[in-house]
């Protein structure tokens, strides 16, 4: 059967989009000193932080590192096959409003913090300072899963993806290691956004 009339007039060219823009990182990647955190969590509340790493970087280089075990308000202990520790590990440890108070000078000072899949430490973090009566840190936070996207393209953007695309180190849910690699996901995106930065500068 001939097509339409109308369907063979010549087409007009077809038109080609301009690439996207490269991506650029959060502008907070250049605001100072920033602190990576991590939280393993014994059950299901969001409160029951039984683990938390924490590095602080000061001009791109790590300059603190802390992991400290937390006694959850709870003894059930669902996540063990994740993490490993059980309520033995953790049931002479100080709670979380203890721990929390002996690392803040960490923060000071701090530009933001930095979480991979921030949403969940984030959550985390202002779930147990609720429980503590503890006002949360004001503090924004760079999601390092989602600059990983942003800047690299990755899929999937699990840390271990992330850390094996950078050749970064991981003992996967170990707090302090889990920090240490997240802090590292930013000092990376930020050199390679001052190196892209300074190749648009050149003649």
């Amino acid at each position: 059967m001939a097509r339409p009339l109308e369907s063979q007039q010549p087409r007009s060219p077809r038109r080609t989009r301009a690439p996207p823009p490269a991506p650029r990182p959060s502008p907070s990647l250049a605001g100072g000193p920033f602190v990576a955190l991590d939280f393993e969590t014994a059950d299901r509340g969001r409160d029951s932080a039984c683990a938390i790493g924490l590095v602080r970087v000061e001009d791109g280089r790590i300059v603190r590192r802390e992991r400290r075990l937390i006694r959850p308000p709870r003894r059930d202990f669902e996540f063990t096959w994740v993490h490993g520790l059980r309520w033995e590990d953790v049931a002479a440890e100080p709670p979380f409003r203890d721990v929390w108070r002996d690392l803040q000078p960490a923060l000071e000072g701090a530009a933001f913090l930095a979480a991979h899949n921030a949403g969940f430490d984030r959550g985390v973090l202002h779930a147990a300072c609720a429980a503590a009566r503890l006002a949360p840190p004001a503090l924004p936070f760079e999601c390092t899963m989602r600059l990983a996207r942003r800047l690299w393209a990755l899929y999937p953007t699990r840390l271990p993806d992330v850390c094996a695309h950078l050749r970064i180190p991981l003992r996967h849910h170990d707090a302090l290691s889990d920090a240490e690699a997240c802090a590292r996901i930013v000092i990376a995106a930020a050199e390679q956004t001052a190196r892209g930065a300074h190749a648009g500068q050149r003649p």
